[in-house]
């Protein structure tokens, strides 16, 4: 809701404020009144005005020596000034008046329609003036916004660039050694090595194909019931590849009775398989990685935890944002584009769970969760 316009009321007699004000009310105004300078100094300390309307002669601080101060200090210096006076309406007086800061002179017995009028024009343009400055602040923002996904646009490019030329490298030189066919050359091996990184490349397609879809909204899933026990060993075998090569001890926890759950077969693999995936990768040789399966008040509950680098505390609120990789300065840092865990978080919420980054220690590792209603 915004905020109203604020005008600032000075008079000496509580009979012409009350005048004024009975006059100048209208929706979206609040009238601010002071019986005094010194009094309407300490109101434009605390608030912001879009007119005052101030009356000249008052004893102590007249309306003139007030509209000096308010030009004098920082705060209050933009503020449009009426005076509102019963004097004499010669040369020098208004002379000094505009001199002083005023915008115009109204003269007592007041005119009504002329004050609001007046009124009403210093109104609009304060609420324009409140636009504006929105409208700049809204493309400040836009524009640190674009900034921002030009940069992240730039980092994603190097990391792509940076996937695809390592496994094109080893499809070229392998393409090359199996084309000369030399002997000694293990033939086999070669080719198993060109498997691997074709299917790294494949991944990383499948991966960028599938953000696509669901942030397009064209990809379903294609639901079935199905018993997380069995689904589990499907997800762990494809990440045992990378278990295995960093030489990593894999403990799983499942409870005693059968979750069924409601879900994507392939998606759920997907999930899992993504999150221990990652888990191997961001743990130095030899490390430890468990996975717990437990029910609580009417979902599954998945937990994957590590002892691996773990994540710095000013990543983690980013953690599931596209593009992001952690990097604790260990020299661990995993493969891929950094968008893993953001594909995840979306196949989750198509299924009507959440994961979340239950902890997170650099050095100590990391415990992400991820609960998934149980089929009723």
């Amino acid at each position: 809701m915004t905020d109203p316009v604020k005008y600032l009321l000075v008079d000496d007699l509580d009979e012409n404020l009350l005048a004024l004000e009975a006059l100048l009310t209208r929706e979206g105004l609040v009238l601010h009144k002071a019986r005094s300078g010194e009094e309407a100094l300490e109101l434009m300390l605390r608030n912001e005005y879009a007119l005052a309307l101030l009356d000249v002669q008052m004893p102590g601080m007249d309306g003139f020596e007030l509209a000096e101060f308010m030009r004098a200090n920082d705060r209050s210096r933009h503020i449009p000034i009426i005076f509102v006076t019963a004097g004499t309406g010669d040369a020098s007086r208004r002379f000094r008046g505009y001199e002083a800061g005023a915008v115009d002179f109204i003269q007592k017995p007041i005119e009504t329609d002329v004050l609001r009028s007046k009124s009403n024009v210093f109104f609009d343009l304060y609420e324009q003036r409140r636009q504006i400055t929105a409208q700049r602040d809204e493309l400040a923002s836009l524009g640190a916004a674009l900034r921002a996904a030009d940069q992240q646009k730039n980092r994603f490019l190097a990391v792509l660039a940076h996937e695809l030329r390592n496994p094109l490298a080893v499809l070229a030189s392998g393409l090359n050694i199996l084309e000369r066919a030399k002997e000694g050359v293990d033939a086999d091996q070669i080719r198993m090595t060109m498997r691997q990184n074709i299917a790294h490349v494949t991944r990383l397609v499948d991966d960028l194909l599938d953000i696509n879809r669901i942030e397009r909204g064209k990809i379903s899933l294609k639901k079935e019931m199905v018993r997380l026990d069995r689904i589990l060993p499907a997800a762990l075998d494809l990440a045992q590849p990378a278990i295995e090569a960093a030489n990593h001890r894999l403990q799983v926890e499942m409870p005693g009775e059968a979750i069924t759950l409601e879900a994507d077969p392939a998606r759920l693999i997907q999930i899992i398989s993504n999150i221990v995936g990652n888990a191997a990768r961001y743990t130095p040789q030899g490390g430890e990685i468990e996975v717990r399966v437990a029910s609580s008040d009417g979902f599954a509950v998945i937990e994957i935890a590590d002892n691996g680098i773990g994540i710095p505390p000013e990543q983690q609120a980013r953690i599931f944002d596209m593009f992001e990789q952690s990097d604790n300065g260990l020299g661990v840092i995993g493969d891929g584009l950094g968008i893993g865990l953001a594909l995840v978080k979306q196949l989750v919420e198509l299924h009507g769970g959440e994961i979340r980054l239950q902890t997170s220690q650099p050095g100590e590792g990391s415990t992400f969760e991820v609960k998934l209603p149980i089929a009723k």
